[in-house]
Parts: C-alpha cells; structure tokens; sequence
C-alpha cells in the first residue's frame, strides 16, 4: 500500500460525460479503489457504479455530497465548478481533491486573464489584436484587422466561443451573437481578437502537484463539427494518441518554454496549481504557441488516452492530490488509442433527443472496443440520445491506422436517428490546420 493511503479508496467523480465515464472505467480497474461514486453521471455511468442526483454546476449541492461520503479523494471532470470554487471548498473541509482552486481555474474562465498571464510571463502563444466589451467597437475593430481573425467569447462557451474565419460577415455575425444577442450570456461581454496560427495543433496535458509535472501522452482532437475540419467548433469529435508522435526533443522544448512558465508564473501570482492542466499548442513554423488552455482533462482526449495508460490511475491522482506525484510513475502501451464521438442530429446546435439507440451490445463486444456515454437516458434495457454528444467509441491497437479501423468498424453497428461522426479521425495524422481553440 502506498505510505500515502491507509485503506483502500473511495472515490468521487464529478461530471457526467465521456470523460468522467472513461476516468471511471480506468480507475475501476485499480486494486486501490474500493468504491466509486459519480455525480451527477448518466446512464453509461450508472451501468458501472453509484450515480447520485446533483448538477455539475451546483456547488453547495455538491459540497453536500461529498460531506456525507467523505471520499479519500475527488476528481473533478469538468470546468465550470472549478471555476465556482469547488476544489478550493473541499480542501477546506480536508477533503483530498484533484482540480485547481478557483483563481488558478481563470487560465480557463477567462480567456482575456489567460492572455495576459501569457504575456506577463513571456510565454509564446498568437499575438493579440484588442480585447473588446461593446459591439460597435468590435465591429469597428473588424475594419483593419488582419485576416484570418480569431474572435473569442472571454468566458466559458461550452466549446462554441470561438471562430476561425477570413469573411467580415462570418465576424461580424459571431459578434452580434456574442455581444448583442447574449447566445452565451455572459461569456461573451468581452470578446479577445488574436492572430491566427497555422501548424499541427496537439493536446498536451499535464498532472501537477503544484511542484512536480508528470506529463501525458500527447494528443491530437478535432474540433470541427465536419471531415476535412469543416463546419463549426464543437466541444470534440474525435482523437487519437499516437506512440513517438511527438519527437522528444519538441516536447522538451513545450516543458521548457511553456508548461514549467506556466506552473510557475501560477505559484507567482498565489495561483498554486494542482491537477491536471491542459495546453493546446499550435506547432507553428516559429516553434510551439498556446492556443488555449483547459483545467482539467481533455473531451475526448481522455477517451483515447485511457485506452494507453499502463499505470495505476488512482495511485496516481492520490499522489498528486497529496502533493507526493511521482513524475516516473506514468507508462503507456505502445501503439495508438483513438475515439470517434457520435453525435445526436442538430449538434453543435441544438440537438434532437429521445431517439432509441440500436447496435450498442454488438458493437461493445468486439474485441478491443470500449463504449462511452456521454448524452444518453437508459429506460430499462434500451438506451436513447439525450444530448448532443453522445457516444465515444474508443480503442487501442498497434498502429493509428489499425485502431482507426477497429474504432469504425463498430461505429458502424450503433444506429439512432440523425446520427453523425466524422469519418476522418486519425487518417490525416495531425495535419496542418488553421486553430483558435474550443471557447
């Protein structure tokens, strides 16, 4: 037993995703771990362990939850209760936590903070234009900017915040959603124009105990709606994680110019950093440059990246939660993981629901394949779509193109109406696009 625990785990989860489904499926595979809870979960989720009534976004909900179980440790999936000051609320209750507290979250809540704390501490990333809080000045802006643009919504936009465009009208339609419309609230009373960076564009990601970085494997997502990167960002499509994808002495280059500033210009600034932490890099003609960056794990990354961990997930987030990570301790098989999300017609839009899903019980049997939920309702034996995402087919195998193949080949026995997947995932290797981020 690990000198850091004393009994076996009992593990909360928060969220109710394809991630958080994929972090359970890893961790229930830990000799460590005697129970796991999810909140609020879904209907994949509660297939595999409890699933308790909450809201991700209900923080004194949630703190009630986790006083009654008391778990040894909490995972936090995703970003909007780290932004509300869940982590901070439960280690002041000497709950052990995984998830950055409230003032380090803002690398994600605000995207204006996020490039300014760039700036601050010479950390390389897109240029950036003018940061805008009316409409009439950003359309003004519009007039001399140099095309493409990046626009950003400056707070949390559910992957929908951005826009990548070389058209004026595409501009000027997404500011008047943001600005005059309110299509996310308050997310987009500020809105940031930066350059766009053209390269091969990776997820890097990193666990922290505010001192030592364990990084993982590296990834590539698509966050286009369409093959060939077309249509609008969704919050992910697809991924893969491939073996020797990145060559080392670039991602020492990333460790030395971006992830270790990054952890260090937090502890500076009194925001100390634990958990994960998440940089989209832009691989630039110029070297690496920060697209974005999230605080907590990466969806759909996750559902490849699972899929390649040779290592005690469990054991691992305790040590950091503890302050005692060991950056030796991560190994990973070799080959590639890859994930196709299916998604519920009208998505990123809105999305039709309710349509009965076909196929799930032969597609999970063949060999290899793993299925997570993401948008879906269980009414006794059948389950249908109940969100836009819905399914995360993932897989791991000797080569990106055999793991593709696998992944697809079961994408193609689930059914449900109005489906949709790119067909694309992992075929172009990480080609060269053209990126802001998710927003």
């Amino acid at each position: 037993m690990p000198p850091y625990l004393a009994v076996t785990m009992k593990i909360l989860v928060v969220g109710g995703g394809g991630r958080e489904h994929a972090l359970i499926w890893k961790l229930r595979q830990s000799p460590l771990v005697d129970k796991i809870w999810c909140t609020p979960g879904n209907s994949g989720i509660s297939a595999d362990v409890e699933c308790l009534g909450s809201r991700a976004d209900d923080v004194l909900s949630l703190l009630a939850i986790a006083e009654r179980l008391r778990p040894d440790l909490t995972i936090i999936g995703p970003e909007l209760p780290l932004t509300q000051g869940l982590a901070d609320e439960l280690t002041h209750r000497n709950l052990p936590v995984v998830g950055p507290s409230q003032r380090a979250a803002e690398l994600e809540g605000s995207k204006v903070f996020a490039k300014q704390f760039m700036e601050r501490h010479n950390i390389p990333t897109a240029g950036a234009y003018g940061v805008y809080d009316n409409a009439v000045d950003a359309y003004t802006a519009l007039c001399s900017a140099d095309w493409p643009l990046v626009i950003k919504a400056d707070g949390l936009a559910a992957g929908k915040g951005v826009l990548v465009t070389s058209s004026p009208d595409s501009a000027t339609a997404f500011i008047e959603r943001l600005m005059e419309q309110r299509e996310f609230g308050d997310a987009g009373r500020q809105v940031l124009f930066e350059e766009g960076l053209a390269g091969r564009e990776i997820s890097y990601i990193v666990i922290t105990d505010g001192e030592r970085i364990s990084p993982l494997a590296p990834a590539h997502d698509y966050k286009r709606v369409g093959d060939e990167d077309t249509g609008p960002n969704t919050g992910g499509m697809g991924a893969f994680s491939l073996e020797g994808w990145l060559p080392p002495e670039l991602e020492q280059r990333i460790l030395r110019e971006i992830v270790h500033p990054t952890i260090a210009g937090l502890a500076q600034e009194g925001r100390p950093y634990r958990g994960f932490l998440y940089f989209g890099i832009m691989l630039t003609a110029n070297g690496p440059k920060v697209l974005e960056f999230n605080v907590r794990l990466g969806d759909p990354e996750t559902q490849a990246l699972v899929m390649r961990m040779d290592f005690d997930l469990a054991d691992v987030l305790a040590q950091a939660a503890a302050g005692r990570l060991d950056p030796q301790s991560l190994r990973w098989y070799p080959g590639a993981g890859v994930c196709v999300v299916m998604a519920a017609e009208g998505y990123p839009g809105g999305p039709r629901t309710g349509d009965r899903i076909e196929g799930l019980a032969q597609a999970a049997a063949l060999p290899g394949i793993t299925i997570f939920h993401a948008g879906t309702r269980r009414d006794g034996d059948d389950y249908y779509t109940s969100g836009g995402r819905v399914l995360t087919v993932s897989c791991a195998d000797n080569s990106l193109v055999s793991a593709g193949a696998r992944c697809y080949d079961a994408v193609r026995l689930i059914s449900f109406s109005g489906a949709h997947y790119r067909t694309d995932i992992g075929k172009d290797r990480g080609s060269t696009t053209l990126g802001g981020d998710r927003g």
